[in-house]
Parts: structure tokens; sequence; C-alpha cells
């Protein structure tokens, strides 16, 4: 894919114009109505992926711009959290389940047998669709990685990576005066918050997030999306997720995968206006899906 996406220029009157005719709400947040990528963060090639003997993606070539969010739609069983797992080696987690192609950051390849998986986790954190804090307290969840990847030598920076990054997550003033109470006792929200602290607290390159919204009300799901926004002013963000409101809404770059295919990947806008795949079009206008 070219690195250069260049979306048709459009007014945001006759974007909105041509959501609503594809049944699509007009993203609240603004866009750029003509996204510039210029510079990849990772990307694959040739990517393909069995468990057993079935196949569940076919020759993904895709790339991920660098400090953008990076919406996978599709659905379900296209194979978009497949590919998802596939950028921090997830996958590898899974019994039977056999890679092929090529994963890079930069330029280094993450299937590198020499690699060390466990850094690179560190480098693409992950957040999942379900909440899930360690049965530990609000401070030791943000502090667990900074500690087992020794980035910190004393108390006082570990206190200031675990205020630091409950800040960036949106959460430091709800929880500031109980961080010894369990995490388990924040709300669904609060928690997946606490989820997205952990993992910036190891200052990664990626964070891939699965569906982070899906088990949320639409208040935390608005703060969710809020704080996407703002974290991809530091983080490279790829987000998996089954409403197009919130591809919408959230990313600047979107891909449609289909039975395992990468169909069409493009400028947010440029995808949901003018898609130039009669599959992508039917999906987004909810003709199947």
């Amino acid at each position: 894919m070219n690195m250069t996406v260049l979306a048709k220029q459009q007014t945001p009157e006759t974007m909105g114009a041509n959501m609503a005719a594809l049944g699509v709400q007009e993203p609240e947040m603004k866009m750029d109505f003509k996204t510039t990528i210029t510079r990849t963060k990772m990307s694959s090639r040739g990517l393909e992926v069995f468990y057993g003997g079935k196949q569940a993606l076919f020759g993904i070539d895709l790339d991920v711009p660098e400090r953008a969010v990076t919406a996978l739609i599709g659905p379900s069983g296209c194979g978009k959290s497949t590919f998802l797992r596939c950028l921090n080696r997830m996958n590898d987690t899974i019994d039977g389940c056999t890679v092929r192609g090529s994963v890079n950051i930069e330029d280094q390849d993450i299937y590198d047998r020499t690699l060390d998986v466990v850094e690179l986790r560190a480098r693409i954190g992950m957040v999942f669709q379900k909440p899930n804090p360690f049965p530990k307290s609000i401070y030791d969840n943000v502090a667990y990685g900074p500690k087992i990847h020794g980035l910190v030598r004393n108390k006082a920076e570990l206190d200031e990576i675990v205020r630091h990054s409950l800040e960036k997550a949106g959460l430091l003033r709800e929880v500031e005066d109980r961080l010894d109470e369990p995490g388990t006792g924040l709300s669904g929200g609060q928690q997946q918050r606490l989820c997205i602290a952990r993992a910036i607290a190891v200052n990664p390159e990626v964070i891939l997030m699965d569906e982070p919204c899906s088990a949320l009300d639409p208040i935390a799901t608005a703060h969710i999306e809020e704080l996407i926004d703002e974290l991809r002013e530091n983080f490279t963000i790829v987000i998996v997720t089954h409403n197009m409101q919130q591809a919408a809404r959230v990313s600047q770059q979107t891909a449609f995968f289909h039975l395992g295919l990468l169909v069409e990947c493009s400028a947010t806008d440029e995808i949901f206006t003018s898609p130039k795949d009669e599959r992508t079009q039917g999906y987004i206008t909810g003709r199947y899906g």
C-alpha cells in the first residue's frame, strides 16, 4: 500500500451527507479530509494464518501509520482479531496456530526466532475486549510492567511512572486517593482505563485494542474514545471494532476485512464515503455483516 493516502477532497457538509446516506453517523471529532501518512510504523506482507488445517488469513499486505489510529472493521469471523494478534505474536499462545509471511515494526521482523517476545510485547502493548485488571491494587496494576522490565531504579521513579500513566489514561483524578484499593473494585470503564494505563506504563511504541468498548456503557465508551484520540499524539494505535460509528470517530485509516481477506484499506473518510469495493459498501450500508 502506498504510504501516502490522499482522501477525496470534500467539504464537511458533503461528508456528513454521504455518511448519512450510508447509515453511518457523522463523526463527532474533527477529521482531516486530506490525510497524509508520512511514515509507516508496522507492516505486514503476505501474512497468512492457519488454525490447524483451517486458513484464517490470506496474504495480508497492510501498512500501519505512525502516531495514527488504524481501525480494523468487518463481519464477525473475518480475521480482524486474528490479524491484530499477529502484530505482537499473541497467536503464539494458541496451539496449532501457524503464521506465514512477515510482520515488521519499522525494519525489524517480529517473527525473527532470535527476538525476545517479552520485550516485543513491551514495545507493542495490548488492551483486550473485556477489562482484565490484575488481582492487585490500582498502584500495583500499573507498576507491574515497569518493575518486571527493569525500567525504574527506585520507588520515586516508580511512583512517577504510575501517576503519569494514570494521568495519560484519564484516570488519576478519580483514583489518586485510593491507589492501594483493588483494581477489580473499579467500574467497567475505569477498569478499562486502568488496563490502558498498565499498557502505556512501559512506554510502548504501539497499542493494540481488541474491541475495547464492547463491554462498556455509552458514557464509558465516550471516555475511551476521547482517550484514544489523545493517545495517538504519542502512540501508534490499531483498534478492532464492530462499531462503524466508532471507527469513523476515532481513526484516520480504516481497513475492511472479509472472509480472511483484506478487501481495502484507505483514509477513514474515503472508506466511509467512497469505498472502492462493492463488498465494503455492502458492509457499511448494512446489507450484510
